[in-house]
């Protein structure tokens, strides 16, 4: 049985794996910016291994915070689809479900161009 309460620790469950996401993608830039910086200087090349290594565990995690937001948005569009079946349609945690999902979605869209 689907609750507000429910759609509420989903939504937000949404919203803080977007911000692990961005997060992510920061550090990876953040990480081939001093990757590339130390390459360019010259730097040891134990401490250029050990830099790359860093770099793509960073990147390692991209793709996973996306598996667990797909998972997340699927879990919010079928607790979402479920109260609405049970005729609750109005309500600030359903109008803050719903930009969620659109704004999940367009973060989908565009990184699949």
């Amino acid at each position: 049985m689907a609750t507000l309460r429910n759609l509420k620790i989903k939504t937000s469950t949404c919203k803080r794996i977007v911000k692990e996401l961005h997060s992510y993608e920061k550090e990876v830039e953040r990480e081939s910016a001093k990757t590339a910086d130390m390459k360019a200087k010259g730097a040891d090349p134990y401490d250029l291994k050990q830099q790359e290594n860093v770099l793509g565990e960073s990147r390692m995690m991209v793709p996973d915070c996306r598996k667990r937001l797909e998972a997340a948005l699927s879990d919010l569009k079928g607790t979402l689809a479920e109260l609405e079946e049970s005729g609750k349609k109005e309500g600030s945690e359903i109008d803050d479900a719903r930009s969620t999902i659109t704004d999940v979605e367009q973060i989908f869209q565009s990184s699949d161009i």
